[in-house]
């Protein structure tokens, strides 16, 4: 918890110092109207008072507690503001660093459980420091301040007090040595409530294509379940204390009069007055300590899960970032839009054999480079590796005749044209998507877009829209075909002019026409930049200047199309399969 505290500057430590004189004077006033009650208690008994005396007493007591009543509300003002502003640094803190987390890295914690820490954990935080805070600085000043006003007053009534804050503590003991570890299962529980949501809706379709709704609720309740009857347990131990506390604070209380009475019975007349008022202020002062301690409990329920919180918050904050920022962030070479492969071997960090092996070749500038090779051979790990999406376990990938570990990644990634295997839509418009990052900047920006949609064959049907360019994109683009999500995704790439383009399979939902169309426009204006290509269709890249056949993480071949039929067989396998020999021949 205490790491969390680093985000706060100077301004947030003078907001804590002002809460804790804030709290002080309140305080100071609460702990005051005891002693005007007491000296209205003796006035009253005391015959021959003056009502002016009674009245003048009442006022400062009334005074003092319209005070307590300011600075509390001060004091509530700034601790909320305080959490506030906290949660919102601690929530951009751990957003900026999920961004630079590699592949490897995010998959480690799951999406659903960064989204949980990102919002319920840090809810959890937030709420400690908006209530625990004033509570953690009020309740000790009240103890220490009530305790030294009625220390030496009464042996007998110390010692009552004394018994209800010890059976309080004990009861607080016994039940965060209970719940504490529950709460851990508790958030995990949440991640796997995340988890089964986000794949119900991400797969709606599928669940509902095979009828599996019953089996996908099934499958959510029995976590929501668990998550339900570990949270009643939880509480119904937080609601041991309810009792407890009522029946230590009017125990207390009762052993106070009780006390008392006993003491004015046995007193002489003329003290019996002074004793009387004695009672009154201690009843109230151990009434305040009491209270100080019912505030710590409020805390110590809320604690727990805190705790847990900035754990799971610290865990992803302190993980080490495998991907590191290079130092590069010019051109130092003459080469432009070149990129190698030397040796290159890679394997997952939690994996015991290579995935790739010995991967060794190189495109020039204007070439297009293809891979191909059957489902699980590497091939779009292959090329993550280019913009650092991992880091190759072994041997040297370099653009532009650099490794690409030296460049800094804004940098490396402005060279690049990047298009996914799984076209990725952003919930904005269609202007909003192609322009997307660094694509928006420029005076050009409008003509480009609209050149770049045109070349990725998307001009039809994003003109036939509604608001055209405007029109907006849901998230995922669930209001647009598959094909048209690739083209606009491949847009994105265009608008870019990127020194090297990358397409991760980008052309399998497009129907033939379209993708040999689209290829004809791509192939005339990337002249001047590199293609990097994986493809599951013959057709799509039996014209680039060099295809690379990959089989089971080994290339296996290397070459023209026209090369590959006569000395690869996997290639010549995977062509048939797809292509007739007049149909290859005439290619």
């Amino acid at each position: 918890m205490f790491k969390l505290l680093k985000v706060l500057n100077k301004k947030d430590l003078f907001r804590i110092l002002l809460i804790i004189t804030l709290v002080v004077c309140q305080v100071s006033l609460e702990l005051r109207m005891p002693d005007y009650m007491s000296e209205v208690t003796v006035l009253v008994q005391t015959a021959g008072s003056k009502m002016v005396d009674i009245l003048t007493n009442g006022a400062f007591m009334l005074a003092c507690a319209l005070g307590s009543l300011m600075f509390m509300v001060f004091t509530k003002y700034h601790t909320s503001s305080l959490a506030a502003t906290f949660s919102m640094k601690i929530r951009k803190k751990l957003f900026t660093k999920v961004c630079n987390l590699s592949i490897n890295e995010v998959k480690e914690f799951s999406t659903s459980s960064l989204i949980t820490r990102t919002t319920n954990d840090i809810g959890q935080v937030q709420m400690l420091v908006g209530i625990g805070l004033m509570h953690m600085v009020k309740a000790p000043i009240t103890a220490c301040w009530a305790i030294s006003k009625i220390l030496g007053k009464s042996v007998e009534w110390s010692i009552a007090t004394a018994v209800a804050v010890a059976v309080l503590l004990t009861a607080i003991i016994i039940l965060i040595a209970t719940v504490v570890p529950r709460f851990k299962i508790v958030q995990k529980l949440i991640d796997k409530v995340n988890s089964v949501t986000r794949e119900n809706l991400n797969g709606i379709r599928v669940v509902r294509a095979f009828n599996a709704e019953e089996y996908q609720q099934d499958k959510f309740e029995d976590v929501n379940n668990k998550l339900t009857n570990l949270q009643i347990s939880n509480q119904k131990a937080f609601a041991f204390l309810d009792p407890v506390m009522t029946m230590v604070m009017h125990g207390v209380t009762l052993s106070i009069y009780f006390i008392g009475a006993i003491l004015i019975m046995n007193s002489p007349i003329a003290g019996k007055i002074g004793i009387f008022g004695d009672m009154v202020v201690f009843g109230t002062y151990a009434t305040q300590v009491i209270m100080s301690f019912l505030m710590l409990t409020v805390t110590f329920v809320m604690l727990p899960r805190a705790a847990v919180s900035a754990k799971r918050i610290n865990e992803v904050l302190e993980t080490d970032i495998t991907v590191k920022d290079g130092e590069i962030a010019e051109n130092i070479t003459k080469e432009k839009g070149t990129v190698e492969f030397r040796n290159v071997c890679f394997k997952y960090p939690d994996a015991d054999e290579y995935l790739l092996k010995d991967i060794s070749f190189k495109a020039e500038k204007g070439e297009t480079v293809a891979f191909i090779g059957s489902t699980g051979s590497g091939k779009s790990t292959l090329i993550n590796l280019i913009p650092r999406f991992y880091d190759a376990t072994e041997g040297v990938v370099l653009v532009d005749g650099v490794d690409v570990k030296k460049y800094s990644q804004e940098f490396l990634n402005n060279k690049i044209g990047y298009v996914s295997q799984k076209a990725v839509i952003f919930d904005g418009s269609v202007n909003f998507n192609v322009s997307y990052g660094d694509n928006g900047k420029g005076e050009k920006k409008p003509k480009k877009i609209k050149e770049a949609i045109e070349i990725a064959q998307a001009k039809d049907f994003v003109e036939k829209m509604d608001e055209g360019y405007e029109t907006e994109l849901a998230q995922g683009g669930t209001n647009i075909s598959g094909g048209q999500k690739q083209r606009i995704s491949i847009a994105r790439a265009i608008a870019r002019d990127p020194e090297i383009y990358i397409f991760d399979d980008s052309f399998s939902a497009l129907d033939y026409k379209t993708d040999s169309n689209l290829r004809k426009a791509l192939k005339e204006y990337t002249k001047d930049a590199t293609s990097i290509i994986v493809a599951q269709r013959i057709g799509t890249i039996m014209n680039a200047d060099k295809i690379i056949v990959l089989d089971q993480g080994l290339m296996v071949g290397q070459g023209t199309h026209k090369e590959l039929l006569q000395n690869c067989e996997v290639y010549k396998e995977i062509a048939l399969s797809q292509l007739s020999e007049e149909e290859l021949a005439n290619g």
